[in-house]
């Protein structure tokens, strides 16, 4: 087992780096004098960096594919604020060789306290129907296991091991405060959904080392295969109500609020509004608060310019 010891949040200009990474992106590019070079993007537990192989290019090329972890010789630079690896050498590391968790990011917060932390709200469901539908989704432990690691999105927010049951839970606290804040409001019904509407992400996402869509996630989405699976649960509960059915189907298939944004359906009860806000609400605040801490450049109170959102982010002084 190779042991790693630097990692992309301790990279600083000058330093030598010679050490194991994830390669996330690989493609081949022309120079402005015309000599071929090799773009990387290599990634460790604690974050993402940018690499460079200005000589032999082509033939470090077909060394190794993305999704596959090498060994470098590198310096570190860098251009325009922004930290580089220049890569003199690139070896291919087997899988065997390594510890995956070295090079996946995960959540800050420990899973198993969150996945019980979030199985207290479900305890708390008095409604009968709801409650067993529940506790027939999560007492299935292939299900539970990967609801626990699934990252919440490839790349926005929460794109992380960990991060689908961190986004969760997160909404899910924030969905109790809006039931005792608002009145006729469902609450069991709003806390289901809450809690189920992005269930379907633990298909629609691959992640053993990159965060990729599967198949099933390209051609069908996470809503519609989230709805099939609730589907699944109460077709084998005798009696389930059928408005009931209804109306939390509905919050899984408005959760994304607008028909460009992917819902199949815009809210139209008071639950599926407050869970479409404040499913958007957590995503927007993770992903501000992960794009500010992932920001190298100390001596700026701004971010980086934001491609997704279109903007910078002020960090504060």
């Amino acid at each position: 087992m190779i042991t790693k010891n630097i990692y992309v949040k301790d990279i600083e200009a000058g330093n030598k780096v010679n050490d194991t990474f994830l390669v996330t992106e690989k493609n081949m590019a022309v120079s402005q004098k015309g000599s071929p070079y090799l773009n990387l993007r290599l990634r460790d537990k604690t974050g993402e960096v940018e690499g460079r192989v200005w000589e032999n290019a082509a033939v470090l090329n077909r060394l190794f594919q993305k999704g596959d972890v090498i060994e470098i010789r590198s310096r570190a630079t860098n251009y325009r604020n922004v930290t580089q690896l220049s890569i003199a050498q690139i070896a291919k590391v087997e899988d065997a060789h390594i510890n995956l968790a070295d090079y996946s990011p995960a959540s800050k917060s420990n899973i198993d306290k969150m996945f019980e932390d979030l199985m207290k709200f479900v305890e708390e469901i008095k409604t009968p129907p709801l409650k067993e539908l529940m506790n027939a989704i999560f007492n299935d432990t292939e299900f539970s296991h990967a609801f626990k690691r699934t990252p919440a999105a490839k790349g926005l927010h929460h794109c992380y091991i960990g991060g689908l049951l961190e986004h969760t839970l997160s909404v899910t606290r924030l969905l109790d405060l809006a039931a005792d804040h608002y009145k006729q409001i469902n609450k069991d019904l709003l806390i289901t959904g809450g809690i189920l509407h992005d269930i379907g992400k633990i298909h629609e996402l691959s992640f053993m080392k990159i965060t990729d869509y599967t198949d099933r996630g390209r051609l069908i989405g996470h809503i519609v295969i989230g709805v099939e699976l609730v589907d699944e649960k109460i077709s084998s509960i005798e009696d389930f109500p059928e408005q009931l059915a209804l109306e939390l189907k509905h919050i899984l298939l408005s959760h994304h609020g607008a028909l460009e944004y992917g819902s199949p359906k815009r809210p139209k009860t008071l639950e599926a509004v407050i869970v479409n806000m404040i499913d958007d609400l957590d995503a927007k605040v993770n992903a501000f608060q992960e794009f500010i801490n992932g920001s190298s450049d100390d001596e700026s109170h701004w971010t980086p310019y934001h491609r997704l959102f279109d903007r910078f982010i002020y960090k504060g002084k």
